[in-house]
């Protein structure tokens, strides 16, 4: 049966899961594994690694092990993200550094990169695939891990760093967030032999698609309802993050603005009314509103090279995904 619409595209993925050999013990190790992959999550990303192998005409159930990998990959980093933010959610639930400590989640995420390589062992045993073919598989999964890298250490250099800039932001998020969305499709393409122009387009869509979806999340933790985002309103403003809202506020804000808004972002016990001035230093900059329409404006990029590929019920699907990330409120 061809696996066409986004319940059955999603079904296989979580048979995927089901089939993940996660032993009983050490539970230390395995334990905080199937608390992370139990978390709510979107799982975007395995999705757009089937649609990508889809678009290309190849066989979907092909693409599971690389779409696997990929989440497992998105995973492993967010545990590790989580040690270097001193987060204490993670999808509105503890995260695993809080859970259990610093160490559990390094060697949990340890393991479950390893995990991730497992599944690209599928490539390198069957049959079906050349040397070659494989290695050009890894070879998308090891730029992306390294990419993703990169964009943390830039997030980590801005800490520090009393000039950022909206264009040193977007090649953060490009690296960090876009990276790993753009590998999705690429590596389902891979899968299927798409040629490497195609591979391209996809790396646009993604890369696209994944940098909305970063500042998207900058907005959010601004105006979204925090039961449904799962964080704490304003938690980027708490942490005196960086993010394209904060950016665009200090390049807009009158000298007084700036340096009431630099002083907010630069000490680590922020009031409730604080949060609350930035926020609306933000509305009366019409930073919210200029934040919006850059999201679309990245959301309707990555439209227009979809648009470039052939009428199909994938090509459906990654619409319907799109149109919906657009208008997500968490």
């Amino acid at each position: 049966m061809q696996v066409t619409t986004q319940q059955e595209l999603s079904n296989l993925i979580d048979e995927g899961f089901d089939r993940l050999s996660l032993p009983e013990a050490p539970a230390s190790l395995y334990d905080p594994i199937r608390y992370t992959l139990e978390l709510p999550g979107k799982r975007i990303r395995p999705l757009l690694t089937l649609i990508g192998c889809g678009l290309c005409e190849g066989d979907v159930k092909e693409a599971l092990p690389a779409a696997i990998a990929v989440e497992l990959l998105h995973n492993f980093t967010l545990l590790h993200d989580d040690i270097m933010d001193a987060a204490h959610t993670r999808r509105g639930q503890p995260s695993v550094y809080k859970k259990w400590d610093a160490n559990t989640a390094i060697l949990s995420g340890d393991a479950i990169y390893a995990k991730a390589f497992r599944q690209l062992q599928y490539y390198g045993y069957a049959e079906a695939y050349t040397k070659d073919h494989y290695a050009a598989i890894v070879d998308i999964f090891l730029d992306s891990a390294q990419s993703v890298c990169e964009g943390q250490a830039y997030d980590l250099d801005f800490e520090d760093k009393q000039e950022v800039t909206l264009e040193d932001y977007l090649k953060m998020i490009d690296g960090k967030t876009a990276a790993l969305i753009s590998t999705s499709l690429a590596i389902g393409a891979r899968v299927a032999t798409g040629d490497a122009a195609i591979i391209d387009r996809l790396r646009t869509i993604g890369k696209k698609t994944g940098i909305a979806f970063q500042i998207q999340d900058d907005l959010l933790d601004v105006v979204a309802d925090p039961e449904k985002f799962g964080k704490q309103r304003g938690g980027d403003i708490r942490e005196g993050k960086k993010t394209y809202l904060s950016l665009l506020a200090l390049q807009r804000c009158s000298p007084e603005q700036r340096k009431r808004l630099s002083a907010i972002l630069s000490h680590n016990d922020t009031s409730d009314d604080e949060v609350v001035s930035v926020i609306e230093l933000y509305k009366e900059l019409n930073v919210i509103s200029a934040t919006r329409s850059v999201i679309r404006s990245f959301y309707e990029e990555a439209m227009e090279h979809i648009d470039t590929f052939a009428a199909s019920s994938y090509k459906d699907e990654i619409i319907t995904l799109l149109n919906r990330l657009i208008s997500r409120e968490y």
